[in-house]
């Protein structure tokens, strides 16, 4: 006999991917902001380096889901600030600050929260969906 596949199940399993991976993603940003003003505890070293979340496709329930796959460094240059008597400064007087914009990390985790709703209600709505055709059926 064939496998029935409820594409209510699909619909529910893909979107708790995409919450794990917002979570995931809301993390990052959050220790990015947190971060944002760190120095290097040694004089001339690096500071904390904003860190950004790599998402892959995956199958989840015969669908496509998402999940997080790592979290990378990003290259960017870091700020410097002219600053001799902070104990992170290089020889010339200069500290090195976090490549972290706190304004794109703000619009980020707006983003990452808007998606988790979204996929939320997804969720939601299945389940409103499912249970109204349970009723229909007992008719």
């Amino acid at each position: 006999m064939p496998e029935i596949k409820s594409q209510s199940l699909a619909t529910m399993a893909v979107a708790s991917s995409a919450l794990r991976a917002q979570q995931g993603r809301m993390r990052v940003i959050a220790e990015n902001i947190a971060n944002a003003n760190s120095t290097s505890r040694t004089a001339g070293g690096d500071p904390y380096r904003r860190q950004v979340p790599v998402f892959k496709p995956t199958k989840v329930q015969g669908a496509e889901g998402v999940q997080m796959l790592r979290v990378d460094p990003d290259q960017s240059d870091f700020k410097t600030e002219y600053d001799p008597g902070n104990p992170a400064a290089d020889a010339k007087g200069y500290v090195k600050l976090p490549n972290v914009n706190t304004m794109v990390e703000a619009l980020d985790m707006k983003e990452a929260q808007r998606a988790y709703e979204a996929n939320l209600n997804v969720i939601e709505t299945a389940r409103a969906m499912e249970s109204r055709t349970l009723d229909i059926l007992k008719k």
